[in-house]
């Protein structure tokens, strides 16, 4: 009996301690997971005060490692921005707090104001940097045709007339020259930052303060998960917007950035668009070929991933799981003749 007792005696306290061994294990397996999940995970500020969220560097608190799918980060540590990256709200909290502004510059011209603009304008109100005080400038050539628009408190439109150019192509060169030209005469003086978009785009969720950066370029939806073999950069020698490789293929339908950064970049389109008529030489893509030549040279800060323009056509959708800004339907038998003289032209990677 008395060795029956011990023997059940030890098999009880083996069993406990059995036990407890397996919580412990259990419990430094999730202690472990938990730091692990640390390590990716942004920290964010435990704070509410303007003062302390001012002195946060926000792209500290992205999360590089939530879309590990596609890349979040460039050569030079630039972030590339995709939906679960970033804190929307400590975004939108910062840029209040440092009285962030911004001025949205879009050309409607000939027929593109009539079938874009109002479109492009409704929908900016519902999604393009709520919060944060906006002005759309306008330029066209037909001012009286500006569509009435209701705008939130601190938005507003002004209207600039430009002169009609019978080339679609030679609307888009001298956009820059235009874009610079108010920028120095008036946007300076009263905003931030400054976006420069294509009118044909409707937003359809969020484009917001995330987006806001010192120097901002766009992946083209088209060539972001090309080989750079296939970029359709500028080959003629002759131009000044040439290149042999580079980094990205970046697209013309959105850039930004500080109202300085933004200047630097349309002078130095400009000079270069200039250079190449004197020469008798047009880049392949425009502006285009000589913004991807300038942010070849000039590394942009912060990169938008094809979420924030993005073509419906594009038969994978995987990698998109908001879309911001899509390209518009194009209304060919509208835009290609007509007394504007313009046409379009819609390309897709050869």
């Amino acid at each position: 009996m008395r060795e029956l007792f011990f023997s059940t005696t030890r098999a009880k306290y083996s069993a406990i301690f059995c036990c407890l061994l397996l919580v412990m294990v259990g419990f430094t397996s999730l202690y472990l997971r938990s730091l692990r999940s640390a390590n990716v995970m942004p920290k964010l500020p435990m704070t509410s005060k303007p003062e302390a969220r001012c002195n946060i560097n926000l792209d500290d608190t992205l999360n590089f490692g939530a879309r590990p799918l596609v890349q979040t980060i460039t050569s030079w540590k630039a972030p590339i921005i995709w939906e679960g990256m970033f804190d929307s709200i400590l975004y939108d909290q910062r840029h209040a707090d440092k009285n962030s502004s911004v001025a949205l510059t879009v050309f409607a011209v000939g027929r593109y104001l009539d079938a874009y603009l109002k479109t492009f304008l409704t929908s900016a109100e519902q999604h393009f940097m709520l919060g944060l005080p906006v002005t759309y400038y306008v330029f066209t050539d037909s001012p009286e045709k500006v569509p009435n628009i209701t705008l939130a408190s601190q938005r507003n439109i002004k209207i600039v007339q430009v002169e009609k150019h019978t080339r679609w192509q030679d609307i888009s060169m001298m956009r820059m020259r235009t874009i610079s030209e108010t920028i120095e005469s008036e946007i300076r003086h009263k905003f931030r930052y400054v976006f420069c978009f294509d009118v044909d785009q409707e937003f359809k969720g969020r484009f917001g303060s995330e987006a806001l950066g010192d120097s901002v370029a766009l992946l083209h939806a088209h060539y972001y998960k090309l080989p750079k073999a296939r970029f359709t950069y500028d080959r003629n020698p002759k131009s000044k917007a040439f290149m042999e490789t580079g980094d990205f293929y970046y697209h013309a339908a959105i850039f930004g950035g500080l109202w300085q950064n933004v200047k630097h970049l349309v002078d130095a389109c400009y000079l270069g668009i200039i250079e190449d008529k004197l020469n008798n030489v047009e880049a392949l893509w425009h502006d285009e070929s000589h913004l991807n030549k300038y942010f070849w040279i000039h590394k942009p800060s912060r990169l938008l991933s094809p979420e924030y323009c993005w073509d419906q056509s594009i038969w994978d959708k995987r990698d998109i799981l908001v879309t911001r800004l899509v390209w518009a339907p194009k209304h060919y038998e509208t835009l290609r003749s007509g007394s504007s003289g313009q046409e379009i032209k819609i390309r897709t990677p050869m």
